[in-house]
C-alpha cells in the first residue's frame, strides 16, 4: 500500500510538468482564438462598410 501512495505522490509532484504544459497550451490556444475573433470582426465591419458604399453608388436600371 505504501508503494502505491509513493507512486501517486511522485505522479502528482512538482517535478511532473504534464499539467503545466497542458495549461500553457490552453492559454496559447485561447490567445490565438481571441486574435482570430478580433481580426474577423474588424474585417467584417470594414467589408460591410465597403459593400454599403458600393451599393450607394449603384444606379438601378430603368
Amino acid at each position: 500500500m505504501r508503494s502505491l501512495a509513493l507512486k501517486i505522490s511522485r505522479y502528482l509532484s512538482i517535478d511532473s510538468e504534464k499539467g503545466v504544459t497542458a495549461i500553457e497550451y490552453g492559454l496559447i490556444a485561447s490567445l490565438i482564438a481571441v486574435a482570430i475573433i478580433i481580426a474577423v470582426t474588424l474585417v467584417g465591419t470594414n467589408l460591410a462598410a465597403i459593400f454599403n458604399y458600393i451599393a450607394g453608388k449603384l444606379v438601378p436600371p430603368g
